[in-house]
């Protein structure tokens, strides 16, 4: 457990995000492909068409656009958890993270009103994914070496139990 560090420094910038991963796909890319159903791509990698189920809200969406690409743990908060110490090179790892549970394709409207909050103060409002978001939030923090403070903790342990 620890408090927050401070946002001194801080910018979407320093987290070189969407970066190639061949085939002239970018990350976000790759991620509304692993999220969809019969996604059709044009020859430049972007999603023309396609289903997709925003977890966060259980939203279907048929347009690419919109959708958002969400950093489950949002990079100002990982910023204030310990990124800030961190290389360029590994915050760019952070944000494209293709390999934990990182990266979802989720309506863009529900993402924007989680912002870089925590799971203190923001929670998917289908409370059916609360099991799935702390898991996963657990895991990104844990597997980064990411802080967590108290008030997060609680509200995790909260989602956690709703757990089968």
């Amino acid at each position: 457990m620890a408090a927050q560090q401070a946002m001194t420094g801080y910018s979407r910038e320093k987290f070189t995000h969407w970066t190639g991963q061949g085939d002239s796909c970018d990350t976000r890319e790759v991620v509304l492909e692993r999220a969809g159903k019969d996604v059709k791509r044009d020859a430049a990698c972007k999603a023309v068409s396609g289903t997709w189920i925003s977890v966060y809200d259980g939203v279907t969406v048929t347009e690419a656009g919109k959708l958002d690409i969400d950093h489950m743990v949002p990079l100002a908060n990982a910023w204030r958890s310990g990124a800030g110490q961190w290389t360029p090179e590994r915050r760019k790892e952070f944000a494209n993270d293709l390999t934990r549970p990182q990266l979802l394709a989720v309506s863009a409207a529900t993402n924007r009103g989680k912002g870089d909050q925590g799971p203190e103060d923001w929670q998917p409002p289908a409370r059916g994914y609360w099991c799935t978001y702390a898991t996963a939030w657990t895991n990104v923090k844990s597997s980064f070496q990411l802080t967590v403070t108290e008030a997060e903790k609680k509200k995790l342990t909260e989602m956690l139990e709703t757990c089968s």
